[in-house]
């Protein structure tokens, strides 16, 4: 059984670890820093209680949100886990009087740009990376 809430900064490690795509897992330290004196959300997705997956964002001002960084472990992917956290995070955006979110992503992670363009994500920039795989792609939803 599935269940989405807010989760703890410790929760990310377990999942960090266990994703093939990520090269160098975050620390808890670099994430501590990055977190630092902002207003931020985690959503932890748990099967039987562990965690298996996350979505972690911060406010950039008192009207857009980031959401940084999420995963799902591939043994849980294809249970619309990332689907259910980008809903509960929309809706916690919403009560929150945020007017904007916006995410990142690279051209290699076809199924994350599919969700965004899905969910009436638009690209609002691109950063040139080594290869084409390797651009970045900056989204926003407007609420």
């Amino acid at each position: 059984m599935y269940e989405i809430k807010q989760g703890q900064l410790s929760d990310i490690l377990a999942i960090e670890t266990n994703i093939p795509e990520f090269g160098t897992p975050k620390t808890l330290e670099i994430i501590k820093q990055k977190l630092a004196d902002k207003t931020y959300l985690l959503l932890v997705a748990y099967y039987n209680e562990q965690p298996v997956g996350y979505k972690l964002g911060y406010a950039l001002s008192d009207t857009v949100f980031y959401s940084w960084l999420g995963a799902v472990m591939p043994e849980h992917r294809g249970h619309g886990l990332a689907q259910k956290m980008l809903n509960e995070q929309e809706a916690w955006l919403k009560t929150q009087n945020y007017q904007a979110v916006q995410v990142k992503t690279m051209n290699r992670f076809r199924a994350m740009l599919a969700m965004l363009v899905k969910n009436n994500y638009h690209i609002i920039d691109i950063e040139p990376g080594d290869t084409s795989l390797d651009n970045k792609i900056r989204f926003e939803k407007v609420f």
